[in-house]
């Protein structure tokens, strides 16, 4: 009965809703939510020019920033799989120490069973979504804590990838997996394919912005709308006449993008996408409201061992072998590439897109001081000072918020 009365009031609200103006308060998220996106932009602009500088010029020659994006696909593959869960107000720890073992085992299967490189590739996936889902399940079912079960997924993992390679490093056959992590399409399928994606992103949006002035909906003003449809588009072929002038487009890179839209889709424009939001938002609220929390906290877990198994064979074929040490502390940088983007720890707010931006800036973080020769201790010690810096300003934004 309650739940009728809670459908009815909706009902009744929305098309009071319709007709109400367009509130100042929504207008101030789109605001915060482009201020935030251009920070994070800008930030990124700074850590290139600062590192351009640092290696007279090296960083930002085409050959290294087409690498550049092939080594983030790791960490895009692991950002977008555990986006999810920490928006569902989760953690997922073990994502690392599973891409190993999992690239170990399709590297075993193929070089030492004779395995196929398609049957070996599902395999992959298969186990990191079965690990996924024995996790999922001790933290939605048994309510055992996620940074417990996943903490102590990631050392037991790393051990059982350690065992079963006896710390050997196991090299990968040749086959379409290699193509896989180090392939290219030729510039004009880059182009062809860069177009279209302007030009479907661009429809998209306008549509999405009539949707909303329709509904009564606030929204970002006609010149920053425009503004930021312009700089997506730039931004999209800016980047491919980049990877053009060296060797193409990456097919790592694309793989990211095409899941990037997939989970973005999933998340933004399903039943189960808002049910993951109003997990992490008030999980108690999404319980009284009906929705199977415990299934789709299980779910989310899911994803994030299926998309650390891809992470896993993609880093195995890139580098062309597996390693019992591969994949440390990728965990950390996936984490740290859902704050940079704008996730909150807290749960309920998180994109995609944002979480690729933390990707780049953390691989080019590595990347840039691995190029300036920096001393390891202090490539940890600056990783560790922006991850805090970025849950800090998470925290200061969520404050003033509430004080709002």
């Amino acid at each position: 009965m309650a739940a009728n009365i809670g459908f009815d009031a909706v009902q009744q609200a929305i098309p009071a809703a319709k007709a109400a103006p367009p509130r100042p308060a929504a207008r101030a998220g789109d605001m915060a939510k482009t201020l935030r996106a251009s920070a994070m932009l800008i930030a990124l602009a700074l850590i290139w020019a600062g590192f351009a500088y640092a290696t007279d010029g090296a960083f930002l020659q085409s050959r290294n920033l087409s690498n550049l994006l092939r080594q983030m696909s790791v960490t895009g593959l692991l950002a977008i799989g555990i986006l999810p869960v920490v928006i569902a107000g989760a953690i997922d720890l073990s994502v690392g120490s599973l891409a190993a073992l999992t690239g170990a085992l399709l590297a075993m299967a193929t070089a030492q069973h004779g395995v196929s490189g398609s049957a070996a590739f599902l395999m992959t996936l298969a186990v990191g979504a079965v690990i996924g889902g024995m996790q999922g399940f001790l933290v939605s079912y048994q309510r055992v804590p996620a940074f417990i079960v996943t903490l102590g997924g990631m050392m037991a993992l790393r051990g059982v990838a350690i065992g079963a390679t006896s710390g050997n490093t196991i090299p990968l056959p040749e086959g379409w997996i290699n193509t896989f992590g180090t392939g290219y399409l030729p510039a004009s399928a880059g182009w062809a394919i860069t177009a279209a994606a302007v030009v479907i992103g661009t429809a998209v949006a306008v549509r999405a912005r009539a949707r909303r002035a329709k509904l009564g909906i606030a929204s970002a003003s006609l010149p920053q709308f425009l503004l930021a449809v312009a700089a997506g588009a730039a931004v999209g072929l800016g980047a491919m006449a980049l990877m053009a002038s060296y060797e193409g487009l990456p097919i790592p890179v694309l793989t990211v993008l095409i899941l990037a839209v997939a989970v973005h889709f999933v998340l933004t424009r399903t039943v189960f996408g808002r049910h993951v939001y109003a997990l992490g938002g008030n999980a108690d609220a999404a319980f009284l409201s009906g929705i199977a929390v415990k299934r789709n906290l299980l779910l989310v877990f899911v994803g994030s061992g299926l998309f650390a198994g891809l992470a896993g064979a993609l880093l195995t074929a890139r580098i062309g072998s597996a390693s019992p040490d591969a994949g440390q502390m990728l965990e950390l940088d996936a984490v740290a590439a859902c704050v940079i983007g704008g996730t909150s720890l807290r749960g309920g707010r998180g994109s995609v897109w944002g979480a690729l931006i933390g990707a780049l800036v953390m691989e080019s973080l590595n990347n840039g001081m691995s190029m300036a020769n920096m001393d390891a201790f202090w490539q940890y010690v600056v990783k560790g000072m922006v991850l805090v810096l970025a849950v800090w300003m998470d925290v200061a934004a969520q404050r003033r918020t509430s004080e709002a």
